[in-house]
C-alpha cells in the first residue's frame, strides 16, 4: 500500500487538474508545431507549400469556430437590422440576381462555344437530359425548382473551378498527385504478403489490397472525426442553398465519400421517418457516386484521379437536385426546418481498433468486387458467345454485347460530347456500367487510354483502339456512379435491413432512384465535354527532331500524323507543306514515323 501511495496521489493530482494538465500539454504540442512550421517554411518554403495550405485551412476553421462559439450571438446582434432589410428586399430582389446570373451564363457560353463549336453537342444533351427527367417526374406540378436551379448552378461552379481555372486544375491535379502516391503505399504491404512477383502481374494482387488500405484509412478518419466534419461541412453548403431537409442531404454529401450502402448508415436513426422523396434522394446519392474505396482501385487503373475526384464532388448537388425534379417532395417532412441532425462516432476503443476493424471490414468488399468481376466476365463471354451464335444463324459476323450496346447508346454518348467515330466505343463503355458494372468499364477504358498514351494507331483496320482526350475525360465522369442493375439488390438489401418496415416504400421509389442516378452520372459528363480544354501538342518540328524513337507515345503519334498530313508525294517526288516546309531533317524524321506508322507517303 505504501509503494502505491505516490501513484494515487499521482492519479487523484491528474483527475483534479485534468483541465489545466490538458491545456498544457495542447499548449506544448502547439509550441512544437509551431517551430516545426517556421523551421520547414525557413530551410525551404517551395517544399513547404503544402505543409502552410494544410495548417491555414486548419487554423482558419478553428478560428471560425472560437469566433462563432464566443462571438457568434453579437455578430448576429449587430447584423440584424442589414438580415431584416436584405429579407425585405429579397422578393425582387432574388429576380434581379437570377436575371443577371442567365445574362452572364448565356454571355459567358456563346464566347467560349465560340472557339469549340463542338462544346454546343455536350450543352444541348445536358438541357436533353434535364427535360428527360422532368417529364419522368412523379409530380410535375410540385417540383422545387429552388433545388433543382442551385443544385445545377453548384454542380457548373464545381465544374467550372476544376476543370477551366489555374487554381482548381492545379489544386485537384496536385490533390491527384497526392492520392496516387499515397496508394502506391499499398504496394509495401501487399509484396510482403503475396510477394512482388505477384502483385506485378495478377490483377487481383495489384488493385484489390488498395481497397483494403483505402478502407482503413477512412476508418482511422472516422474514428478521428475528421470524416464526420468535413461531411457535415458539405452537407451544410447544400442544405442551406438548396432548401433540403438535414437528413436527405447528409446521406448525399456521405455518398461523396462512402458507399450506397454506407452513407445510410449516418442517417439509420431517422429512416423510418423520412419521406419517400427524401428515401428517394438517399438512393439516388448512392447510385450517382462511388466510395472512396473502389475510387483507389480505378486509379490504380490509371484513370484520372482528378477527374474521379471531381466526378464524386459534383455529383453530390446534381443527385440532390435531380432526385427532386423526378420525386418532388408532397409530404409533411419531420426534419424540415431542423438545422442539424447528430452524427455519431464509430464505437472503437482507440485508433488501432478503427485500423483493425477498417481492414477486416474491407474483406467481403474486395471478396464482392473479385466475386462480380468473375461473375460478371463469365457471363458477358456466355452472352457474346450466344449472340455471335444467333447472328452467325442469320450471316452476321461479330455479334456482341458491346456491339448492340454501341448502336444503342451511340446517340446518348454523341449528345454528350463524344465525337461521332468515338461514340461507338463510349456507347459500349456505358452499357457495360449499366448492365453489368462500372469496374469492367474502367477497366476497358483503361486499357483505351494506355493505348493511346503507348502511341498506337487509332485504327487497326476497322478496329479502333483508343478514344481521344476529350471522350476520355467524358467517359471517366459517365461511368462515375454505382447506377447499375445489380445494384439494385445491394440497394434494396442494405437499406431493408436497416428499416425493414418500410421495404414497400423503398421497392416503389428503386427503379426511378436508378434512372436518375444513371442520368445524374451523363449531366456531368455533359459538363465536363462542356468545360473539356483540349491539350496543346506544342511543337512538333523540335519534338520529331529530338525524339529517339525507341518507343512511341500519343505526342509521337500525333506529330508523325501532323507530318504524314504535311508531305505530299507526286510523281515519286516527296515535299512538305506547312510547318514542315523547308526543314532540314523533315525526310529522316519521316523515316522515323513510317518505322512505326502506315501511311502513303511512306516509301521504301
Amino acid at each position: 500500500r505504501k509503494a502505491l501511495q505516490p501513484a494515487s496521489k499521482a492519479k487523484r493530482f491528474c483527475k483534479a487538474h485534468a483541465k489545466v494538465l490538458k491545456m498544457v500539454v495542447q499548449g506544448l504540442l502547439g509550441v512544437a508545431y509551431l517551430c516545426y512550421f517556421i523551421a520547414a517554411c525557413w530551410l525551404n518554403i517551395q517544399r513547404a507549400l503544402a505543409l502552410v495550405i494544410m495548417t491555414s485551412v486548419v487554423v482558419f476553421f478553428a478560428c471560425w469556430s472560437l469566433l462563432k462559439k464566443h462571438c457568434g450571438a453579437k455578430i448576429l446582434l449587430l447584423l440584424s437590422p442589414v438580415l431584416k432589410c436584405f429579407q425585405k428586399s429579397w422578393p425582387w430582389l432574388k429576380w434581379l440576381v437570377w436575371v443577371a446570373l442567365l445574362a452572364g451564363l448565356i454571355t459567358w457560353l456563346a464566347l467560349d462555344t465560340s472557339r469549340n463549336p463542338e462544346q454546343l453537342i455536350s450543352l444541348a444533351g445536358f438541357c436533353f437530359l434535364v427535360l428527360f427527367l422532368f417529364a419522368c417526374s412523379k409530380h410535375h406540378g410540385a417540383v422545387s425548382w429552388r433545388a433543382v436551379f442551385w443544385g445545377l448552378g453548384l454542380e457548373f461552379l464545381f465544374g467550372l473551378f476544376v476543370l477551366r481555372t489555374s487554381p482548381g486544375v492545379q489544386a485537384f491535379q496536385w490533390l491527384g498527385d497526392q492520392i496516387q502516391y499515397f496508394l502506391s503505399y499499398t504496394t509495401a504491404g501487399s509484396s510482403f504478403v503475396f510477394g512482388n512477383t505477384l502483385i506485378e502481374e495478377v490483377f487481383a494482387f495489384q488493385t484489390l489490397p488498395i481497397v483494403v488500405f483505402f478502407s482503413c484509412v477512412m476508418s482511422i478518419l472516422y474514428y478521428l472525426g475528421v470524416m464526420q466534419w468535413l461531411i457535415v461541412k458539405i452537407s451544410w453548403l447544400l442544405q442551406v442553398s438548396m432548401g433540403t431537409t438535414p437528413t436527405e442531404t447528409l446521406s448525399v454529401a456521405g455518398n461523396i465519400f462512402v458507399g450506397q450502402t454506407e452513407a445510410p448508415l449516418l442517417i439509420r436513426p431517422y429512416l423510418a421517418d423520412m419521406t419517400r422523396s427524401e428515401i428517394h434522394a438517399v438512393m439516388t446519392g448512392g447510385f450517382s457516386t462511388i466510395a472512396g474505396s473502389v475510387m483507389g482501385a480505378y486509379i490504380s487503373f490509371g484513370i484520372d484521379a482528378a477527374s474521379l475526384i471531381a466526378a464524386s464532388v459534383m455529383a453530390a448537388p446534381c443527385a440532390l437536385a435531380m432526385s427532386k425534379l423526378v420525386y418532388p417532395e408532397v409530404e409533411e417532412s419531420k426534419f424540415k426546418g431542423k438545422a442539424s441532425i447528430r452524427l455519431s462516432s464509430g464505437e472503437e476503443q482507440n485508433i488501432l481498433e478503427a485500423a483493425s476493424n477498417g481492414a477486416a471490414a474491407s474483406v467481403g468488399l474486395v471478396a464482392n468486387i473479385a466475386a462480380n468481376l468473375i461473375a460478371f466476365l463469365a457471363v458477358l463471354e456466355f452472352i457474346n458467345a450466344a449472340l455471335r451464335w444467333l447472328g452467325e444463324m442469320v450471316d452476321i459476323e461479330g455479334l456482341s454485347f458491346q456491339v448492340i450496346c454501341s448502336y444503342v447508346l451511340m446517340p446518348v454518348a454523341f449528345l454528350m460530347g463524344a465525337d461521332w467515330a468515338d461514340s461507338p466505343l463510349v456507347a459500349e463503355l456505358l452499357g457495360i456500367k449499366i448492365f453489368l458494372n462500372e469496374f469492367v468499364a474502367y477497366q476497358q477504358l483503361a486499357t483505351y487510354k494506355k493505348n493511346r498514351l503507348s502511341g498506337l494507331e487509332e485504327w487497326d483496320g476497322s478496329r479502333k483502339q483508343w478514344i481521344s482526350e476529350r471522350a476520355e475525360s467524358i467517359t471517366t465522369f459517365a461511368l462515375c456512379g454505382f447506377a447499375n442493375l445489380s445494384s439494385i439488390g445491394i440497394m434494396l438489401g442494405g437499406l431493408a435491413s436497416m428499416v425493414p418496415q418500410r421495404k414497400g416504400d423503398l421497392a416503389s421509389v428503386v427503379l426511378r432512384a436508378l434512372l436518375t442516378g444513371i442520368c445524374v452520372s451523363m449531366l456531368n459528363a455533359c459538363l465536363a465535354g462542356l468545360l473539356h480544354v483540349p491539350t496543346e501538342l506544342g511543337d512538333c518540328i523540335t519534338f520529331l527532331s529530338t525524339a529517339n524513337f525507341s518507343s512511341t507515345s500519343y505526342t509521337t503519334y500525333m506529330c508523325c500524323k501532323q507530318l504524314f498530313v504535311s508531305s505530299v508525294l507526286e510523281n515519286g517526288t516527296l515535299s512538305f507543306t506547312g510547318p514542315w516546309a523547308g526543314v532540314g531533317d523533315s525526310v529522316l524524321c519521316l523515316t522515323q514515323c513510317c518505322g512505326y506508322y502506315n501511311h502513303t507517303s511512306c516509301v521504301g
